[in-house]
């Protein structure tokens, strides 16, 4: 069985796609950028653009009942990889030991100029 996660304390989905969806015990979010739940771009710094994308993730994860405990997998699309270890430690804030799983790409382009993408993995709680 899948279920379509939404929550109005996100950004809304800007294309063909579903903010999220349950499937089984899993959750698998969109990857989201630093946009508002008002669909407003955060500008500044590569920290605050993070701390953006964090809580768009968090609202999600809570939409459909987990939380970052519950996180198995991330993947964290950086614009310039250079950005890494900014981004990283406010990524680390967020997430506690075991760790989930990661990946982290360098990119060329992302979605709407942002700087920064992060989708994750979650089992329900």
């Amino acid at each position: 069985m899948k279920q379509i996660i939404k929550t109005t304390k996100a950004p809304q989905a800007i294309g063909p796609y579903s903010q999220g969806m349950v499937a089984d015990k899993f959750i698998y979010t969109a990857g989201q950028i630093h946009l508002t739940a008002s669909g407003v771009l955060v500008e500044g710094t590569i920290e605050e653009q993070t701390e953006q994308v964090m809580k768009n993730l968090s609202e999600i994860l809570i939409a459909a009942g987990s939380s970052f405990d519950h996180v198995v997998k991330t993947t964290m699309y950086l614009a310039d990889i250079g950005d890494f270890a900014k981004a990283n430690a406010v990524y680390m804030k967020y997430m506690s030991e075991p760790y989930p799983a990661r990946d982290t790409v360098g990119v060329y382009q992302l979605p709407k100029g942002a700087r920064i993408e992060i989708s994750m993995i979650a089992m329900k709680e």
